[in-house]
């Protein structure tokens, strides 16, 4: 029998104990590495502030107000310094921000059901965004660590509150590089001069940033008096501070458009919190042209600029490796998602976007609707903003990506800067009423609001669609219903046998949409029906499909039956 020495039974207890110490180490590098530090506040009495309520259904604190319109909107009021905006804000939202987190943080969940992806996506983001807010104004910093006393600790699993109401902020640049995960496909047009009913700039734009039907369902139209800057208004959700569409009191509108992007390194400053920059500092074009040249960003964006003094629109194309100013030569501008400019010519990603996406049809499309519509007023901008239709008025099916209404919109927004009015969608998408805002009356009329009214001009609203009363419309929520059935199952590793009725029903609900089809070919396929698959893949791919790399993955589905 040999007797083990002494040092070698120390050595196999050491390894362990080394093993963990540098774990350790490295978490805790990790955690210093990633912390954020919130700005420093001298005066931090706004957060004893409290909540009244004044009118049933108005909410107030310390000058600012929240309610909610009859149109279902959200409205809410601030003014003053930034931590105080935003500690009024989080105040009077709270119940707000804790929906919208909920609702993202879900849909995060379904996006990616694993336990350890989703861990992981974590760990990544708070390693990506570790430098974010030295990208920052301290203003922005300040009014987001104000929103933070009001998060909800019910997501500190995710991380301290202040770190996490910052890191909401990149998510909308995160989705713009995952563009292919179809989460945005936005789209916005100006016209002037000729092309307008009254000659004055009129700007329409869908923001189809989706993550979930929940995420759309408490907009807030925020109007901003800060103490520094000017007054503006967002359309917005509880805990943005950022910009996506918004104008301000000098007639500067701001909406942004996603390019396509590589997926980031390491952050920078947020396309939406370049646009709050314009929206509240900029009195022309050329402000904000100022402003974009000094900012780094890590995503590509266009960003469509406004004027009602100068009676025109631009487009700032916007990338990490470049910028360039789009002026059309005609009175009006279309803005899809690829880019315009030559400078941007030989760029791979951008003629990627124009080859395989659904961005220059879409493009197009807009520019046979302000041929057709001109002169074009705020009722004929809503006609465009709901056009279901693909090039020519064909029929592409209900919900597709190369349609102008892709029935996803989380809102849509028509501005007339020169006269300071504001068309706000309702819901669902851009489909309900779009009600009306004069900011000039607001700011001068309801910075005090002391009793619940209504803000909007009802004499201006623009009706609902008439596709919410039709046939299709039952039709495209029936679609909806099914084809997450459907999907759903195919996620599984389950066969479940599904009636034949099933899809008879499934195909009559959006017939001219490839989807039905290359889904029920994906379920037929996972059958063994070899032959049945190839046919609905076959249907597929005779309709209109948005993006190359979807075809391409219906060609290889049918080749693989094919070699069943």
């Amino acid at each position: 029998m040999v007797t083990q020495r002494p040092f070698y039974r120390k050595k196999r207890f050491l390894i362990p104990l080394v093993i963990i110490a540098i774990i350790g180490i490295l978490v805790g590098w990790f955690a210093i590495v990633t912390s954020v530090s919130p700005p420093e506040i001298a005066d931090r009495s706004a957060l004893t502030w409290s909540v009244t309520q004044p009118d049933s259904g108005l909410y107030q604190c310390e000058g600012n107000w929240l309610k909610q319109s009859e149109s279902g909107l959200w409205e809410l009021w601030l003014q003053g310094a930034p931590f105080e905006r935003g500690v009024a804000n989080g105040k009077l939202t709270k119940r707000l921000i804790y929906k919208q987190e909920d609702a993202f943080i879900s849909q995060i969940r379904t996006m990616i059901p694993s336990q350890f992806y989703l861990r992981f996506l974590k760990y990544f983001i708070y390693w990506f965004n570790r430098d974010l807010d030295k990208y920052l104004m301290p203003e922005f910093k300040k009014e987001i660590y104000g929103i933070s006393f009001s998060a909800n600790p019910a997501f500190d699993f995710i991380g301290s509150p202040y770190q996490r109401m910052l890191n909401y902020h990149s998510a909308h640049d995160i989705g713009h590089a995952l563009q292919d995960l179809m989460l945005v496909g936005c789209t916005s047009f100006g016209v002037w001069d000729e092309y307008s009913s009254d000659s004055s700039l009129i700007i329409g734009r869908n923001f189809d940033f989706y993550v979930g039907d929940a995420f759309a369902e408490n907009k807030i139209v925020c109007f901003e008096k800060p103490d520094n800057g000017f007054g503006f208004m967002t359309i917005t959700w509880g805990g943005m501070i950022g910009t996506v569409s918004g104008m301000n009191e000098r007639g500067i509108t701001v909406t942004i458009n996603a390019a396509k992007s590589e997926i980031p390194m390491s952050a920078r400053t947020p396309i939406s919190i370049l646009a709050r920059e314009i929206l509240q500092f900029a009195a022309s074009i050329d402000d904000a042209w100022q402003i974009a040249k000094g900012r780094e960003t890590f995503v590509s964006e266009s960003i469509l600029i406004g004027s009602g003094d100068e009676n025109r629109a631009v487009i700032i194309e916007k990338a990490p490796f470049g910028l360039a100013l789009v002026e059309s030569a005609k009175n009006y501008i279309i803005c899809a998602n690829h880019f315009q400019d030559e400078s941007f010519a030989e760029d791979p990603l951008n003629l990627e976007t124009i080859r395989d996406n659904a961005s220059l049809y879409r493009f197009r499309r807009v520019m046979q609707d302000i041929t057709e519509l001109m002169p074009v007023n705020p009722q004929s901008a809503a006609k465009l903003l709901r056009d279901q239709k693909g090039l020519n008025g064909n029929d592409i099916g209900m919900g597709n990506e190369k349609a102008v209404n892709q029935l996803i919109a989380h809102h849509s927004v028509i501005f007339k800067p020169g006269e300071r009015l504001a068309w706000v969608s309702t819901s669902p998408w851009q489909s309900g009423p779009y009600v009306c805002y004069d900011l000039t009356k607001i700011f001068n009329t309801f910075a005090t609001l002391q009793q619940r009214v209504e803000i909007t001009e009802t004499e201006q609203v623009i009706p609902a669609d008439s596709f919410l009363e039709s046939y299709d419309y039952q039709q495209f929520l029936q679609f909806c219903q099914m084809r997450t059935q459907l999907l759903d199952l195919l996620k599984t590793d389950k066969i479940i046998p599904l009636e034949s009725s099933f899809f008879e029903k499934f195909h009559s609900t959006n017939p001219m949409f490839y989807e039905v089809y290359s889904l029920t070919g994906d379920y037929l396929q996972r059958l063994g029906k070899s032959r049945e698959a190839i046919e609905m893949y076959q249907e597929a791919l005779a309709l209109e499909i948005p993006r190359w790399g979807e075809k391409e993955k219906i060609i290889r589905s049918m080749t693989k039956c094919k070699g069943q």
